[in-house]
């Protein structure tokens, strides 16, 4: 069994391999990344390699190259081992992981003898392990306790990018009105709302950018959501 860590923190790295070789005796190579672009480059020489991969890193981050990794190899096996359990990473991970891939999301804060049961359950047995706080903000993106669907999701990104109505109507192929309707649940989720004051009849927020910042504070949006967002974006606008 080969096993590929993608990990930008040397002392990280360290201790994963130590981990690994501990926790499974099955594995007779660990190969290195330092970042998400030389891990996409490994996987592809390494094709068998189980993946350990942090999310947060300079120069290509986690869910970029998993998603590459994944594109190129759908039953990899890929362990995120990660310091956020924002929903702006959460919701990116759900996004791309395949249909019945084995998979597992475990923090960096949990104990040693928890990660070394999932390197077991994910790698051995192809179970998906994730952390209890992760599973919760999952069901929140997946709109199951007043969280965001992903069509609302879009729409948050979307004006984040700084696309206007009629731009999102046209990229997410919906009628104006739907745009607007998305919108107004999205100041309600976010409990964002125009206060008229007194020395302005037009009210004292942008909504759209009130809405943004509220979203950024919550943790719904991250840098790397937007990097990816507005790459996402870049390849929408080059085909139209």
């Amino acid at each position: 069994m080969k096993v590929l860590i993608v990990e930008d923190d040397p002392l990280h790295r360290s201790f994963l391999r130590e981990t690994v070789s501990a926790s499974l005796p099955e594995c007779d190579v660990v190969i290195e990344a330092k970042n998400g672009e030389e891990g996409e480059k490994l996987a592809r020489d390494h094709k068998s390699a189980h993946v350990v991969m942090d999310l947060q890193m300079a120069s290509r981050n986690g869910i970029e190259a998993a998603r590459t990794i994944w594109k190129e190899r759908p039953d990899t096996r890929i362990l995120f081992w990660s310091n956020y359990s924002d929903e702006a990473y959460v919701r990116g991970v759900s996004r791309i992981v395949p249909d019945g891939a084995a998979y597992g999301y475990v923090l960096k804060s949990a104990s040693e003898e928890r990660l070394r049961l999932a390197l077991r359950s994910i790698f051995i047995e192809a179970q998906c392990v994730i952390d209890r706080e992760v599973r919760g903000m999952q069901q929140k993106s997946l709109g199951q306790t007043k969280g965001f669907t992903d069509s609302e999701y879009e729409i948050l990104i979307d004006i984040a990018l700084g696309l206007t109505d009629r731009a999102i109507a046209r990229r997410r192929r919906l009628s104006l009105r739907s745009v607007q309707n998305r919108l107004q649940q999205l100041y309600e989720k976010l409990d964002v709302y125009q206060s008229a004051g007194e020395d302005n009849e037009d009210g004292r927020f942008n909504l759209r950018a009130r809405a943004v910042t509220v979203a950024m504070l919550r943790k719904l949006l991250n840098y790397s959501a937007l990097e990816r967002a507005e790459a996402e974006l870049a390849d929408w606008l080059a085909s139209h």
